[in-house]
């Protein structure tokens, strides 16, 4: 399974996101450390979800990053986050 899709599950699945996109950044790296040949290494992330509420930003990413943790030892070498409640996405 490509690690967009991935990320992609997991994150639905651990948050029931309102919105979820997962946009594969990894050709704009290409050359750059960390870059891998066949890309999957380069991440940024939106998600909406009422998991999110009362929890400060930083809580909001390390939760994210924990969902990952996996992704992010084996391919992914950088992951952007951007995390919203509901109320904040509109």
């Amino acid at each position: 399974m490509r690690y967009a899709d991935r990320i992609h599950t997991k994150l639905t699945q651990a948050l029931a996101p309102e919105s979820l996109i997962v946009d594969d950044q990894s050709a704009a790296h290409a050359g750059h450390g960390g870059a891998a040949p066949g890309g999957e290494t380069h991440f940024e992330v939106t998600v909406v979800s009422s998991v999110f509420t009362g929890k400060s930003r930083v809580a909001r990413q390390r939760l994210v990053y924990d969902i990952l943790k996996d992704e992010l030892a084996e391919r992914v070498h950088a992951l952007s986050v951007k995390t919203l409640t509901p109320e904040e996405a509109v």
